[in-house]
């Protein structure tokens, strides 16, 4: 089962896009594996399966923002 906030869960209608520029586009092929591992590392704090700081945890967050709307803006520039 995927972290909550897997990138088909936050584009849901985008599904071909991001396919496409999965295999299209290698920097936006990393943004996914850099979001993957970074949502990864949310899921786990918040479980706490992964203890971290509450700072660490917040880095994580903002880090996943900043991934996220990376590729929000590569989906809307393909569509």
């Amino acid at each position: 089962m995927a972290a909550p906030h897997a990138i088909h869960e936050e584009f849901p209608t985008d599904a071909a896009v991001i396919h496409k520029l999965k295999v299209e586009n290698t920097r936006f092929a990393r943004l996914l594996d850099d979001y993957d591992a970074v949502n990864d590392e949310v899921a786990g704090a918040e479980s706490r399966q992964t203890p971290m700081s509450e700072e660490a945890e917040a880095e994580l967050r903002k880090r996943r923002a900043n991934l996220k709307d990376e590729i929000a803006r590569l989906i809307g520039e393909a569509r």
